[in-house]
C-alpha cells in the first residue's frame, strides 16, 4: 500500500511539473507572439525621385517576388521558412503577385488571411512588401492575355479599396503596384491610350487616398509593364507614387542601356522607380521563353544600371514552379540566374 502511495504522489508530483511546464511553455510562446506583433517597419514615403524612411534615410530595395500566396498556400510553402529563405538571400523587399482568378475561387476573406500571415512573417525577418494586382491586359477593355488574369474596373477597385481600408497602419506593406502589365498586345487586346489608362490609375489612387491609406501606389508603363515614356508629356496627376518597369532582356537588343534610358531610365531622374520584374534563364532552361531569354550579361546589366542611379528592384520568381525561377527545388537550390543573383543580393550587404 505504501508503494502504491509513494508511486501515487510522485505521479500526481510529475503532473503538476509537466502541467507548469507547459502552462510555462504556453507563456513563453504567448510572450513571443507578443512581441512579434509589436515589430513595426518605419513607414516609407517619397521624396523627390527617392524613397525615404521615416527618419528621412533613402530607401534603395532589392529583393525577390514571391508567387501567387494561393499557390504558395496550396504547394504547402507559405510560410515563415520561405520568408526566412529570402532574407536569407538578401532580400530587403518582397512583392505578392495576387491573380484575379486566385483572389475571387479562394474568396476575399480567406485571401486576406493569407495576406495577414505574409505580412506577419516579412514584418518578422524585416523585409517590406509589394501588393501586386496580377493582371495582364487591357483593363478598360476588359480584354486579357489569359483566363487567370481577368478582371473588372469595378473589382479592381474593390481590391485597392479592400486594400486601402485593412491595411492603411501597416508599414510593412509599403507599395500598391495597381496593375501588373497593361498591354493590348499589339491590337489583340483592343486600344488604350496614355491618356485613358492615366484616367484609371488615378481613380484607384483616389480610392486609396480616400481610405485614409498613404501606401504608395505604384504605376506600371505600357508594352507589358515596360515602357514609361508617356511620363515625359503626361504623368499621373498624384504626388507620392512612384513607377514600374519590367525591363527583361528580350525586350531591348544590345546594347541594352541607352535603350533603357529612352525606354524607362530617364524618369529616374524625377521619379522614384521600382523594376518589380526582371531575371533571365538560358535559351535550354526549363520554362525559358520570350522575353527572359538571356545569359548573365544581363544581369551584370541591370544592376549594374539600378545601382548607379538608384533604382529599386525585385527578381522574378522565387518559386521552383515558375520561370524564370530562381531555385530549382524546395531544399532551395539555386538555379542559374539564382546563382547570380543570390551573389548579388548579398553583396549589397557585406
Amino acid at each position: 500500500m505504501k508503494k502504491i502511495i509513494v508511486a501515487q504522489i510522485i505521479l500526481a508530483l510529475l503532473l503538476v511539473f509537466i502541467s507548469c511546464g507547459a502552462k510555462q511553455e504556453k507563456k513563453e510562446v504567448k510572450e513571443l507572439e507578443q512581441v512579434v506583433e509589436k515589430l513595426v517597419l518605419t513607414k516609407i514615403s517619397v521624396k523627390g525621385n527617392t524613397f525615404i524612411t521615416s527618419e528621412g534615410t533613402q530607401m534603395v530595395f532589392r529583393g525577390l517576388n514571391t508567387s501567387d500566396p494561393d499557390k504558395l498556400e496550396k504547394d504547402g510553402h507559405w510560410n515563415l521558412e520561405y520568408f526566412q529563405e529570402m532574407k536569407n538571400w538578401g532580400a530587403t523587399i518582397t512583392r505578392f503577385p495576387v491573380h484575379p482568378k486566385a483572389w475571387r475561387e479562394r474568396g476575399k476573406e480567406a485571401y486576406l488571411e493569407l495576406i495577414d500571415d505574409g505580412l506577419k512573417w516579412a514584418t518578422e525577418v524585416g523585409i517590406y512588401v509589394i501588393m501586386d494586382w496580377h493582371s495582364i491586359g487591357n483593363l478598360r477593355e476588359n480584354k486579357y492575355f489569359m483566363p487567370m488574369y481577368e478582371t473588372t474596373m469595378y473589382e479592381t477597385e474593390d481590391f485597392w479599396r479592400t486594400m486601402a481600408d485593412k491595411y492603411r497602419d501597416n508599414t510593412t506593406l509599403a507599395f500598391f503596384e495597381l496593375f501588373n502589365e497593361p498591354t493590348t498586345y499589339n491590337g489583340t487586346l483592343g486600344t488604350c491610350t496614355w491618356e485613358e489608362w492615366k484616367v484609371l490609375m488615378e481613380k484607384l489612387i483616389t480610392v486609396i487616398r480616400e481610405n485614409g491609406c498613404e501606401t504608395i501606389p505604384l504605376v506600371a508603363g505600357f508594352n507589358w509593364g515596360y515602357d514609361l515614356t508617356p511620363l515625359k508629356d503626361n504623368p499621373i496627376a498624384a504626388d507620392g507614387i512612384g513607377y514600374v518597369s519590367h525591363p527583361y532582356p528580350q525586350k531591348r537588343e544590345k546594347p541594352w542601356e541607352p535603350k533603357w534610358t529612352d525606354d524607362w531610365g530617364f524618369a529616374a531622374e524625377k521619379y522614384p522607380i521600382i523594376l518589380s520584374e526582371m531575371g533571365f534563364c538560358g535559351p535550354d532552361d526549363e520554362g525559358a521563353h520570350v522575353p527572359v531569354i538571356s545569359d548573365e550579361s544581363y544581369g551584370d546589366a541591370i544592376t549594374k544600371y539600378a545601382d548607379k542611379r538608384g533604382i529599386s528592384y525585385t527578381i522574378w520568381v522565387f518559386d521552383p514552379n515558375w520561370s524564370p525561377k530562381l531555385f530549382n527545388d524546395w531544399d532551395f537550390t539555386p538555379s542559374r540566374q539564382g546563382i547570380y543573383f543570390k551573389k548579388a543580393l548579398q553583396g549589397y550587404h557585406k
